[in-house]
């Protein structure tokens, strides 16, 4: 079997978008009984909440939409996971710009993208960070989230070719 596909999820603190988007994509995997398939982890490009749990707000949006965020733990992105991982997928244009900042040889570009470039309805193309805000903002961003994670998972099905691997559990962007 080939290596695992190692995905990585970048927001500044890594306390809400990217720990929710690692929980609803690996969901998403297991649900296709994929998960040998891959490898999913997430940061924050920011250091001050190293070690902290998700949000309080956030954990309660990804309890309320069947995703635990419980066991996460915040880290922060370093420049070698730009040479460990095959996709690092960032929630805003700031996130970007800092991960392709630590590509001082502009080596790994390539594999840096905005996770909304893959929403169906990717307005801005950003995951608004909703920690300043509401419940409304949390919900919101777990809509985003979870749709974007769907039409990811068929994109890197594709690229591939995991079709043949989905197994009877559901096929992906199924109901469950």
């Amino acid at each position: 079997m080939p290596d695992p596909i190692r995905i990585q999820f970048v927001c500044l603190g890594n306390i809400c978008r990217s720990p929710l988007a690692k929980a609803a994509f690996r969901d998403k995997v297991e649900s296709a009984g994929l998960e040998e398939h891959f490898e999913i982890a997430s940061s924050g490009t920011g250091s001050w909440h190293i070690g902290d749990t998700a949000d309080d707000r956030m954990r309660a949006t990804a309890q309320r939409n069947g995703l635990s965020l419980e066991d996460h733990r915040a880290s922060q992105f370093e420049a070698e996971d730009l040479e460990q991982f095959d996709h690092i997928f960032v929630m805003d244009k700031s996130n970007l710009n800092d991960v392709l900042h630590l590509d001082e040889n502009d080596e790994h570009g390539g594999k840096v993208r905005l996770f909304r470039e893959f929403d169906p309805e990717p307005d801005d193309y950003q995951v608004p960070d909703p920690y300043h805000g509401g419940r409304k903002g949390f919900e919101n961003v777990y809509d985003i989230v979870d749709r974007t994670a769907d039409m990811l998972l068929h994109r890197l099905v594709d690229e591939y070719d995991l079709e043949e691997h989905i197994e009877e559990r559901g096929s992906v962007g199924e109901e469950g």
